[in-house]
């Protein structure tokens, strides 16, 4: 059987980081629900690492091999998981500057996990107003569940409304394999029919 390719984006700058850490636990967690049943191919992308790659593509329009590559992985992805640090409210400069430089139509029909880190739950809201519109807009498909780790997030178990972040990521995890599962492996996006203007004012007339 064709194995599933599972992308995760870490847009964490420090090192070791906890944006790293939430993305390796979403991506063992969505493992854990498809596999044995569908082997699963994963590949982390440390944005820290591909900075000035894509600092240089935003100037120039050329990605480097490293970024091309990088690019190529979340296109062909049958399931992405994204998780950015949260700073002044929203995702951070260099989260978007790499979305800015993948291809319009690469995420069209896409399972999505989005997930952030931040030090203190109340800019958890972000994944909400800033995050899930920046994926619809790409037309990706997001999971209902996003997942935000605040500081005090670790170790805690969390309230009766939202759970504890080892009960979110599994819930979270959970819904991307579920989709993900659907997907013949490698599955291309789905193409629109263009039905050319005149032709839907014929259909309107009497």
């Amino acid at each position: 059987m064709t194995p599933l390719k599972l992308v995760a984006i870490s847009a964490g700058l420090s090192l070791p980081s906890s944006t790293r850490l939430l993305a390796d636990r979403l991506t063992q967690a969505t493992r854990d629900h498809l596999e044995p049943g569908r082997p699963v191919e994963v590949r982390v992308i440390e944005l820290r690492d591909l900075a000035v790659d894509i600092a240089n593509n935003l100037v120039t329009g050329f990605p480097s091999p490293a970024l091309a590559d990088a690019l190529r992985a979340v296109t062909e992805a049958d399931g992405l998981i994204a998780v950015t640090p949260i700073f002044t409210a929203s995702y951070s400069g260099l989260f978007k500057s790499f979305v800015d430089v993948v291809d319009n139509d690469a995420l069209t029909g896409k399972p999505v996990l989005i997930a952030a880190t931040g030090g203190t739950a109340r800019h958890s809201l972000a994944l909400e107003h800033a995050m899930r519109p920046l994926f619809a807009y790409l037309r990706a498909i997001v999971v209902p569940t996003a997942v935000y780790a605040a500081a005090e997030d670790w170790g805690s178990t969390g309230d009766a409304r939202t759970g504890g972040l080892a009960e979110r990521i599994g819930r979270a995890a959970g819904e991307l394999a579920g989709l993900m599962a659907g997907r013949p492996a490698g599955a291309p996006p789905a193409e629109e029919e263009v039905i050319p203007f005149e032709q839907q004012l014929a259909a309107l007339r009497p």
